[in-house]
């Protein structure tokens, strides 16, 4: 039998590495040859998750529109004439029902986002109540609410909150472009309140927004950059709404959009990333070359707090096509 001859020249290249710390390098990485990026970021993923397992979470707006803050890409901010109205927080009961539905069909994290600046301390027993029921259905929990206090962090802490969603949408230099009503250190500032309370944090951003590449190689360093790096980063590809600031943004390159996933696998190697918003306008192959370059999270459902979403039958269809399989979650002590 022929010896077998590696090239360790090439391996030594093209190895898991440590996360890299500064933007020249970071674009190094970026512009590496497509094919090479790709095997980069794929080792590091297989390092680290199983290579065909794709969580799928669910994502209900427990509270829409009539937000506060000014975020020029969003449909439920006071400031977008988008002509949706505002409601009044979810009764928990309703929530419930829906995170049951999501965990029949297969769901195993449950995110409840409201359209808030900072909630009230008077809704935070009815948010406490929605995170222990959701805990009760064998389902992780997430929620975004904006802002929070160091005292509202504990309180969702205390009920078991798994995650908590703050994404910090692009660079430190860019953010100003899309949101004046808080500043980028203002979402720094949530981050660390969440990770001080023993929640994990979710946080990532959104491309299309308008942004050059190195601000999106500055936004993924800025969360990687953390004392500890979020445990789950959402990538979203920006969902161009009809009365919103950047209703007439040009769309990402896909090429451009599956570097970016592929960056932040090898910047954060034992994150989730989540393949969040936008699926609706990507293609199966580019989904797939998306969950090739590290992607392994999904929303499922026909909705995305405000937004359409791939619905359950295109995700069965597209895990069967590509052989991927739901990812279960990991049973606790």
């Amino acid at each position: 039998m022929p010896e077998i001859v590696r090239n360790t020249d090439f391996e030594a290249r093209h190895a898991p590495r440590k996360p890299t710390k500064t933007l020249d390098d970071a674009k190094i990485i970026y512009n590496l040859p497509f094919n090479d990026l790709l095997f980069r970021a794929q080792t590091v993923h297989r390092a680290n998750f199983d290579p065909n397992a794709v969580q799928m979470s669910r994502l209900l707006s427990i509270k829409t529109g009539g937000c506060a803050e000014d975020c020029g890409y969003c449909s439920q901010s006071a400031h977008n004439p988008t002509g949706l109205k505002a409601s009044k927080l979810m009764e928990v009961e309703r929530v419930l029902a829906e995170a049951r539905k999501a965990r029949n069909a297969g769901a195993t994290r449950y995110c409840m986002g409201a359209a808030w600046r900072s909630p009230k301390d008077r809704d935070l027993d009815t948010l406490t109540a929605m995170v222990e029921g959701v805990k009760a259905l064998g389902m992780e929990s997430c929620m975004t609410l904006g802002m929070l206090s160091a005292t509202q962090a504990d309180r969702l802490a205390e009920a078991g909150l798994d995650y908590y969603n703050h994404n910090i949408d692009t660079s430190e230099r860019f953010y100003s472009e899309i949101i004046t009503t808080r500043s980028f250190e203002d979402r720094l500032d949530t981050l660390e309140t969440v990770r001080a309370a023993g929640i994990k944090v979710c946080a990532g951003g959104i491309l299309g927004m308008g942004e050059t590449v190195d601000d999106r190689i500055s936004m993924l360093l800025t969360l990687a950059n953390l004392p500890v790096a979020p445990e789950s980063v959402p990538i979203n590809q920006l969902i161009a709404i009809p009365g919103s600031k950047l209703e007439h943004a040009a769309p990402v390159d896909p090429i451009d959009f599956i570097r970016t996933i592929a960056l932040a696998r090898i910047l954060m190697p034992t994150s989730h990333l989540r393949l969040s918003a936008g699926r609706t306008e990507m293609s199966d192959e580019m989904q797939a070359l998306c969950f090739f370059a590290g992607a392994n999270s999904i929303f499922v459902g026909d909705t995305l707090l405000t937004t359409d979403n791939p619905g359950e039958d295109h995700a069965t269809a597209l895990f069967r096509r590509l052989g991927l399989s739901p990812m279960q979650l990991e049973p606790t002590l």
